[in-house]
């Protein structure tokens, strides 16, 4: 065959013709090849029509067919692109599409995605019908199964436009050249008395009947069969009947037909007809109107067919988002169907939006693009992400909503693979000092320790060297526990990039300062720490040739956990890869008084059990939209080196787990100060763990606390779902500067050896001082009171009370 068009002098037509399609034989004039646009790789359909084996009332059809159709234009029409004629053929260039009677036998749709999809269909060709027979006074004539084609957006088309005729010309039906299509001619056809009942539309609401009952039942062969309504759905039943009816002038209108069945719980009102619908006349809505659509699209997107998705819906979103005012709202529905693009296409089609959205000074956006980040990254290039898109995010570190700078930190997990030198060990780790330093939210600070510790491997040997175990020292002396414990753990899941001099010298004595730390997480973390690192010296000391392979991975660009020197830290390793600090308030806000913890409490101080009291707040950064992760460490250990024990039964949630968060509580992660007259004890003290969380990367809440002890807990607002970001130079949280000492700690770069311990201002402990006393003397007063009334009690006659023993 394509020898034989291959000889065809037309030299002049701009496509290639290709292979035959089956599904239209003896059903149209016309065979269907497949074909391409010379010079370029676009597919496109091509019907032929053989005039040298044809007759000239078929070559009149067809060259009828051409000329109608290169006049109609509308959306649900099929699209006319060339044409030509020669002395042997007759050329028709359409878009690419395929026989609706094939795409039916291979569709592989199936429950609500099969009857959204068809719904869609039926609908495009009747409102087709209604433009051919209301707009253009034309009725169609040849409405079945072998005259709908779908091209590769899965859009149905109206085709065999071989018998089109006017309205206004007489009401007879024109008689079909080939035989097999007179199956579908209405009854009225043969009968001159219902012929004169005959309406512009019909012929084709007859036809489309026959339409509909092909869909679900296959091609017709005996008009009898239409009255078989089992396949037909229920809620097109009464419309069909009408359709198939023998009346003619009882056959409704295609516009009535769109106008009933787009009400409620009509045939047409689903979720993908409308969504088709809004987008293509997404040019004449509102940004209201628009945010709503996009912000509810992508939960349905799972139930409509991937060909719309790729081929209709993404090109709209990209399109909305480039020329449009859709805002952020469009990032997540476009990345999820990002998913269904090749290599070369999403690079073409996305990475620009993406490129282009690093440089949005909107802060909705790039926090929703920061935590959508995980989804597109493996499609960026190196170089791109180094040159174009790094520089934008690093501006997140130093801004002054805590959200964005949350959701920087946590990127650079997924960043840190495709940077270069220069901006991994030199600018990330410049802005992470100053975080773990600096940052007034001790979620911050504890998130990167924990980032540290995850990116640890990609940095370079030299610079591992240099700052790890600095900066983990660090952490272990924030005042805020779960900030210590990410410190500890994190030393543990990278131990194989220390030397063992660096252990026994600078490690094991920072880890043994912990042992005593008011936090019964945290001590349980040290001591697990210490006796992995301790088993390490104690191995080397036995057999010194170890030695070498303990320190395999010190210098090593890809270190392997494999070795001998991971092998005690599993538990730890899990850890570092899979959770982030979060807190407990955005999945339970019932309010619960939590005590806060002095790092550097002294001793003297009268608390008996495991927590003791702040008088002063604190606010904890909180993390919305995250799982809650219940759970407790408790209180085993492992007594002796048996290195088999350090498994993956613990995880890096544990890291705060025991109920004792010092700055963390029910109601907005903030750590309310308890009533100072009733020192609290493990009976009486509500606990509330926080967790660690590796799904989801919500927003920050600030929140502000007052002072007073039995002040309300007020929040200025949550985070990025809101497109005003709360500005932290307005809404500043009330840290407690008094009792955590963040504003005069002793702040050391991460070159430095040596670290001073965090110290507290002089007023704070005064102030716990002045508390002491003030507790002491109420305690006093109270136990003055209840020795009076007792007395008074004793003193006075009266019955005796059940129970009480008689003096």
């Amino acid at each position: 065959m394509w020898s034989f068009f291959s000889r065809d002098p037309s030299k002049d037509f701009n496509f290639e013709i290709g292979e035959q399609v089956d599904g239209i034989q003896e059903k149209s004039v016309w065979t269907l090849h497949k074909g391409k646009k010379k010079g370029t790789s676009e597919e496109v359909s091509v019907f032929v029509f053989d005039i040298k084996n044809s007759s000239e009332v078929s070559l009149d059809i067809a060259k009828a067919a051409v000329k109608r159709l290169k006049t109609l234009r509308h959306p649900s029409v099929l699209t006319y692109l060339d044409s030509f004629e020669s002395d042997k053929v007759l050329y028709l260039a359409t878009e690419y599409v395929e026989p609706l009677s094939y795409h039916i036998e291979k569709l592989s749709l199936d429950g609500a995605q099969k009857e959204l999809y068809i719904a869609w269909g039926i609908f495009q060709i009747t409102r087709a019908l209604s433009f051919l027979n209301n707009d253009g006074s034309l009725r169609h004539n040849n409405v079945n199964i072998w005259s709908v084609f779908v091209n590769g957006s899965g859009e149905w088309k109206l085709g065999g436009v071989e018998y089109v005729s006017s309205t206004q010309d007489n009401n007879m039906i024109p008689i079909k050249i080939l035989p097999s299509l007179e199956i579908y001619d209405p009854p009225e056809k043969n009968d001159p008395t219902k012929s004169r009942q005959m309406t512009k539309c019909s012929s084709d609401m007859w036809g489309l009947g026959c339409l509909i009952w092909e869909v679900f039942n296959g091609p017709l062969y005996q008009q009898s069969t239409l009255k078989m309504l089992d396949k037909i759905p229920k809620q097109l039943g009464p419309l069909y009947c009408e359709l198939v009816g023998a009346n003619p002038s009882s056959r409704p209108n295609p516009a009535d037909i769109i106008t009933r069945c787009r009400k409620m719980n009509g045939y047409f009102k689903n979720d993908l007809v409308d969504t088709l619908l809004f987008l293509e006349e997404i040019q004449i809505k509102d940004k209201n109107e628009k945010n709503r659509f996009f912000s509810n699209l992508t939960p349905h997107l799972d139930n409509f067919p991937d060909s719309v998705c790729k081929h209709k819906i993404l090109p709209q979103l990209i399109t909305a988002f480039e020329y449009g005012d859709a805002g952020s709202a469009v990032l997540a529905p476009m990345f999820k169907l990002g998913r269904l693009l090749d290599e070369n296409e999403y690079q073409k089609k996305i990475v620009p939006c993406v490129v282009k959205l690093f440089g949005s000074n909107d802060r909705a956006t790039r926090s929703r693009l920061l935590q959508q980040l995980e989804f597109f990254i493996g499609h960026l290039q190196a170089s791109t992400v180094n040159d174009q898109i790094f520089p934008q995010v690093a501006h997140g570190f130093m801004d002054t909503n805590p959200t964005i700078r949350e959701q920087t930190v946590k990127s650079v997990i997924h960043l840190a693979p495709k940077l270069n030198y220069n901006n991994l060990n030199v600018e990330v780790l410049r802005h992470f000092a100053r975080l773990q330093a600096k940052d007034d939210q001790g979620g911050i600070r504890t998130n990167t320790t924990v980032c540290l510790g995850k990116i640890a491997q990609h940095l370079h040997p030299q610079i591992r060297q240099k700052v790890l175990i600095s900066a983990f020292i660090r952490a272990m002396r924030d005042p805020f526990p779960p900030a210590r414990n990410a410190g500890i753990l994190a030393l543990a899941a990278t131990q194989q990039y220390y030397l063992l001099n660096e252990v026994s010298t600078r490690i094991l004595p920072a880890l043994c300062q912990l042992t005593m730390d008011p936090e019964k997480s945290v001590r349980d973390s040290v001591f697990r720490t210490i006796k992995g690192f301790l088993g390490k010296l104690e191995k080397v000391s036995e057999d010194p040739s170890l030695r070498e392979s303990m320190e395999a991975d010190v210098n090593t660009a890809t270190p392997s956990l494999g070795n001998a020197a991971a092998t005690w830290a599993g538990w730890a390793v899990t850890a570092v890869t899979a959770k982030f600090y979060r807190s407990q308030s955005d999945t339970d806000r019932r309010s619960h008084p939590i005590v806060s913890k002095i790092l550097n409490k002294p001793a003297s101080l009268e608390q008996p059990s495991s927590s003791s009291i702040s008088t002063t707040t604190s606010s904890v950064t909180s993390m919305t939209s995250l799982e809650h992760e219940d759970g407790s460490r408790g209180n085993d250990s492992v007594s002796d080196y048996d290195y088999d024990q350090w498994g993956d039964n613990d995880n890096w949630g544990d890291m705060e787990t025991g109920g004792q968060m010092a700055s963390s509580s029910g109601s907005g992660g903030i750590c309310a100060s308890s009533d100072p007259t009733s020192p609290p004890s493990a009976s009486n003290t509500n606990r509330v763990t926080d967790g660690w969380d590796n799904e989801e990367w919500g927003s920050l809440e600030e929140e502000l606390v007052s002072n007073e002890p039995d002040s309300e807990l007020t929040s200025p607002g949550d985070g990025w779902n809101r497109e005003e970001v709360i500005d932290q130079k307005n809404h500043s949280p009330t840290w407690g500067g008094e009792a955590q000492g963040m504003t005069n700690r002793k702040l050391q770069s991460w070159n430095d050896t040596e670290f001073e311990p965090l110290e507290e201002t002089p007023g704070a402990n005064n102030k716990l001082e002045e508390a002491r006393k003030k507790r002491e003397e109420r305690k006093l007063m109270r136990q003055k009171e209840l020795e009076a009334r007792r007395a008074s009690r004793g003193s006075t006659g009266g019955p005796m009370k059940l129970g009480a023993k008689k003096m």
